[in-house]
C-alpha cells in the first residue's frame, strides 16, 4: 500500500453536504423510535393533541424525506471516494467492492439491533453503483429521469405482489422473543424480522430500492457537476428549486389526498407517494441549502456538520440505544408510550450526538466507526486522535 493511497482530507470536506447528512439523521431518528409504537400486539393509541401535532409534522418534513436524501449522499460521496481512488492510480471497483462487504459486516450487526437497517441496502446498491461509475453525467440525468417517471407506476403494479411471511413485529410467540432479555433471543427476533419485514417484501426489495438507486444516482451526478462547491454561484437556481419543488408537493400533496379520499381506482396504475416524498425532500433539501449560502444559522450548522461527519457512528448508536429502551434487553417499555415520546426521545438522543459530535471531533480525526471502516477499507491504520498542532490550528480558523 503506498502511501498516496489515502482518502480525502477532513479539512477538504465539503460544509453543506454534513449539514445536510446532520439533518438527515435527524429524521431517521425520529422515524426508527417511532417505528417502536408498531412492535407489539396491535391496540388502540390514544394520541394527545401534541402527538398528533408531531405525527403530522414527522409525515410531512421528516418521514422517507430523511432516508432518500441521506441515500442521496451517499450517492455523492460515492463519486467523491471514485475519483479519488481512480486519481491514485487504483483499481476503484475492487476497493469500493471491498468496502461495500464491510458495510453489508456492519449492516449485519446494526440489523441484529434494529430490524429497520438502512445500510445493507446501501451496501447492495453500493456494488450496483459501481456498473455506472464512468457515466457522464448526460447519461446519469437520463437514467435518473427514466427511474422517477416510472417510479409511480412500478409502484402501484408492485403493491399488486403478495409475499406470504409471518407477522413477526405483531405475533406473541416472536415477541416473546424480543421481550425475554436474552440476547440471543433479542438478535434472533430482529434478523427474523429485517428478513420477513424488509427484504423479502415487493414493496420495499423493489419500489424502495428503485427509489434508493434513484437517489443515488442523481448524488452521483451532483458530485460531477461540482454542484455543492458552487452553491454561491447558483442562488438563483437554488430559488427557483425551492419554488418549483414547493409548488409541486403541495399540488401532488391535495391530488394523492383527493385520491385516497374518494377511493379512486388510479392508485392501482398509477401511485405518485414518492413523488411527494422526493419533491419535499428536494425542497427541504434546497431551503438548507439557501440558509447556509447566506450565511444563517451558523452555529447550529456547525453542530450539524460535526453529526454529519459522524452519520455512521451516529445511527448505529441510536439504534444500539433504542435496543437498551425498548426491548427486554433494557427498560422494556416497546409500544407502550404515546408518539410524542417517542418524537421527543430521538430529538433528545439527537441533540446530545450534536453536542458529543462536536466535542469528539475536537480531539479525534474520526468517528470510531467511521475510523474502522476506513481503516479496514484502506487496510491501513490512520492516525485516530489529533496532534496538538491540529488542535490549535482549529481553534485558530474558529
Amino acid at each position: 500500500m503506498t502511501n498516496s493511497y489515502h482518502p480525502i482530507d477532513q479539512s477538504k470536506r465539503t460544509a453543506i453536504v454534513d449539514i445536510l447528512r446532520g439533518w438527515a439523521i435527524l429524521g431517521v431518528a425520529i422515524g426508527n423510535y417511532s417505528d417502536f409504537l408498531h412492535i407489539g400486539v396491535e391496540h388502540k393509541i390514544n394520541n394527545s393533541i401534541i402527538s398528533d401535532i408531531l405525527f403530522y409534522f414527522n409525515r410531512y418534513f421528516f418521514a422517507a424525506k430523511s432516508w432518500t436524501l441521506l441515500t442521496l449522499l451517499f450517492g455523492y460521496g460515492f463519486a467523491i471516494l471514485i475519483n479519488n481512488v481512480a486519481a491514485k492510480g487504483k483499481n476503484p471497483v475492487t476497493f469500493f467492492a471491498w468496502r461495500m462487504i464491510l458495510l453489508f459486516i456492519l449492516a449485519f450487526i446494526n440489523s441484529s439491533f434494529w430490524l429497520g437497517d438502512i445500510l445493507k441496502d446501501y451496501a447492495f446498491l453500493g456494488l450496483v453503483m459501481l456498473l455506472f461509475y464512468k457515466s457522464s453525467a448526460k447519461t446519469l440525468s437520463i437514467i435518473c429521469a427514466v427511474l422517477v417517471l416510472a417510479i409511480p407506476f412500478i409502484m402501484a403494479y408492485v403493491s399488486g405482489f403478495k409475499v406470504e411471511h409471518p407477522e413477526i413485529t405483531t405475533n406473541p410467540e416472536y415477541l416473546k422473543l424480543y421481550h425475554s432479555g436474552n440476547w440471543l433471543d433479542f438478535f434472533k427476533f430482529n434478523l427474523l424480522a429485517s428478513f420477513y419485514e424488509q427484504i423479502i417484501i415487493p414493496g420495499y426489495a423493489i419500489t424502495a430500492h428503485i427509489v434508493m438507486f434513484a437517489c443515488m444516482l442523481f448524488g452521483f451526478l451532483l458530485q460531477k457537476l461540482d454542484f455543492f462547491n458552487r452553491l454561491n454561484e447558483q442562488k438563483k437556481l437554488l430559488k427557483n428549486t425551492l419554488c418549483i419543488s414547493l409548488v409541486t408537493a403541495i399540488i401532488i400533496g391535495i391530488g394523492f389526498n383527493l385520491i385516497i379520499s374518494y377511493k379512486v381506482d388510479i392508485l392501482k396504475i398509477f401511485h405518485p407517494l414518492y413523488w411527494l416524498v422526493l419533491s419535499t425532500m428536494i425542497f427541504i433539501a434546497t431551503g438548507i441549502c439557501l440558509l447556509y449560502t447566506h450565511g444563517k444559522l451558523k452555529t447550529i450548522f456547525s453542530y450539524f456538520s460535526a453529526g454529519g461527519k459522524m452519520t455512521l457512528t451516529n445511527y448505529i448508536v441510536q439504534n444500539v440505544l433504542a435496543a437498551f429502551i425498548f426491548s427486554g434487553i433494557g427498560l422494556g417499555i416497546a409500544d407502550t408510550m404515546p408518539y410524542w415520546f417517542y418524537f421527543s426521545l430521538a430529538v433528545f438522543v439527537f441533540i446530545l450526538q450534536l453536542f458529543i459530535s462536536k466535542w469528539w471531533l475536537s480531539k479525534y480525526n474520526y468517528g470510531p466507526i467511521e475510523w474502522l471502516w476506513r481503516s479496514a477499507s484502506y487496510r491501513k491504520l490512520f492516525p485516530f486522535k489529533k496532534t496538538q498542532s491540529e488542535v490549535i490550528t482549529e481553534i485558530k480558523i474558529v
